[in-house]
């Protein structure tokens, strides 16, 4: 781990009175990392980078209540006396995954071959003995609050300069001690800007996996759909199944190269 923030921080967090925040717009003013115009950026103990992690899992960036989540384990893995490094790594994983997205993000991994290309049995190792193989992250690593409120990725970080430091800043740094990883986005936002980030050589070609279905409940349709659950002619209006079609294929045949590349 670099150039880490978490000791000008660590007195800080520990001395933090959650209760007495209730919303974004109540985060101490010691936090903040900085602002223009509508956007803040806000301090979060999210620095912890696994040096042999092989699948980067990217979201937009952290929300109100994953910085609370952070900061309250971070706060008790420093009463506990625990070293620096444990403690981010504790505070990044707090309830990473959790709850009925894993299966179905378990499932959309092995149903492309991920875990053939890790050589496991099933990705769902990676929420147990294989958890160094996984980075849990986020194009913007500190939580963006527009106007007090969470930042959901519209407009697109790229269309910010704001936005696209933190990108460099904070992310690109961390791709950059992760070379051999694939990058799977969450999100339209975070494809754009890891496309962006290919083409800015931070992340090598052919690296970044685009198609997966969000693996949220909300998503269920797709998933099931993508993992060929569900019958096309089952689908609703609201579900496009010759999109969805064309994204598996290409998977597919992206990951069958990135494995025979591999193992030849």
């Amino acid at each position: 781990m670099t150039d880490l923030l978490f000791p000008r921080y660590r007195e800080a967090i520990r001395s933090l009175d959650l209760a007495q925040v209730a919303t974004p717009m109540q985060i101490p003013e010691a936090f903040l990392l900085g602002r223009e115009g509508r956007y803040s950026a806000h301090y979060i103990p999210f620095e912890s980078v696994h040096p042999q992690a092989r699948i980067v899992v990217a979201g937009i960036t952290p929300g109100f209540v994953q910085w609370k989540n952070a900061m309250r384990e971070a706060q008790h893995q420093l009463a506990a006396g625990s070293s620096d490094a444990v403690v981010l790594r504790s505070a990044r994983l707090a309830g990473a995954f959790s709850g009925a997205i894993r299966p179905n993000f378990v499932a959309l991994l092995d149903a492309i071959g991920v875990q053939r290309w890790l050589g496991i049995a099933s990705c769902a190792t990676l929420f147990g003995e294989d958890a160094g193989l996984v980075q849990v992250s986020a194009i913007l690593r500190h939580p963006i609050f527009v106007d007090g409120k969470n930042y959901s990725g519209s407009p697109s970080p790229l269309k910010k300069s704001f936005l696209r430091g933190q990108v460099l800043r904070w992310f690109a740094q961390e791709a950059r001690q992760l070379p051999d990883a694939l990058y799977i986005p969450m999100g339209a936002s975070v494809s754009e800007t890891l496309d962006w980030l290919v083409s800015e050589d931070v992340i090598p070609a052919g690296r970044v996996l685009h198609g997966l279905p969000h693996p949220s409940g909300a998503n269920a349709e797709r998933v099931a759909y993508f993992l060929r659950r569900k019958e096309r002619a089952t689908l609703s209006s609201k579900t496009n199944g010759a999109q969805i079609d064309a994204a598996r294929a290409a998977l597919l045949a992206q990951m069958e190269a990135l494995i025979t590349a591999r193992f030849s």
